[in-house]
């Protein structure tokens, strides 16, 4: 087996995350960039048993977001790294959240955070 980097780029989600009041109350728009290093055989075999199934990954990050709730993207993104590491195929995984329209006096395009776990 070799081990690849995928990636899975501007996954935009809902997320009910923020430290203010009114932010707690409604979800708001959040991007997602994952890169993941893992044990593929599909280099090779070109079958796609043998890669991670992107969209259990996403579904992944979709749980997370739909079912939880958090006052910092820090620790949602944490909470993401965490889920996808569940396959145990995954060695690392960096996931970036950026917040859209964050709430700033200034004319801010985003905010975010990106962070790196290993199993």
């Amino acid at each position: 087996m070799s081990v690849e980097t995928i990636m899975l780029s501007g996954l935009r989600l809902q997320c009910l995350c923020g430290a203010l009041p009114e932010e707690q109350n409604r979800r708001q728009p959040y991007e997602f960039d994952i890169e993941m290093t893992a044990d593929v055989a599909a280099t090779e075999s070109d079958v796609l048993d043998d890669t991670i199934d992107y969209g259990k990954v996403l579904d992944r990050v979709e749980a997370v977001t739909e079912n939880e709730a958090f006052q910092l993207f820090e620790r949602m993104a944490a909470r993401v790294a965490a889920a996808i590491l569940e396959d145990e195929r995954i060695r690392s995984v960096t996931v970036e959240v950026r917040k859209l329209r964050p709430p700033a006096a200034q004319d801010l395009a985003s905010s975010g955070i990106r962070l790196t776990r290993s199993q």
